[in-house]
């Protein structure tokens, strides 16, 4: 039943930065993992970073050292804090549950431009 909206997204230039939040319409305090992908057009969706409820971290080497995910129970919402961002970095931003057993969402657009 929980529900799961990603906001933040935009356009940005090389070197810059930006956090994207995912909000739930539930309680996310029984989500052991949550994640975050991006997809790229053409391209497969990958996986970018988790974070356990119990706040252990884990992040895919393209982004290892400049992004940061986080999450706050309280407040129904994981974020992710990007810097040095990179044209590469350019996709639509999703969040998910690992195991994902609801449907993705509309994702954020993240562009970075050269």
């Amino acid at each position: 039943q929980v529900q799961l909206v990603e906001s933040g997204g935009g356009l940005v230039q090389a070197g810059g930065s930006l956090r994207l939040s995912c909000a739930a319409s539930g309680s996310i305090f029984s989500i052991t993992v949550m994640a975050w992908y991006r997809q790229a057009p053409g391209k497969q969706r990958e996986w970018v970073a988790t974070i356990t409820s119990t706040g252990s971290t884990n992040y895919a080497d393209s982004v290892k050292g400049r992004f940061t995910i986080s999450r706050d129970n309280a407040k129904n919402t994981v974020y992710l804090q990007m810097n040095s961002l990179k044209p590469e970095d350019t996709a639509v931003y999703y969040c998910a549950p690992i195991p994902r057993n609801i449907g993705w969402g509309q994702g954020t657009q993240v562009t970075v431009s050269s």
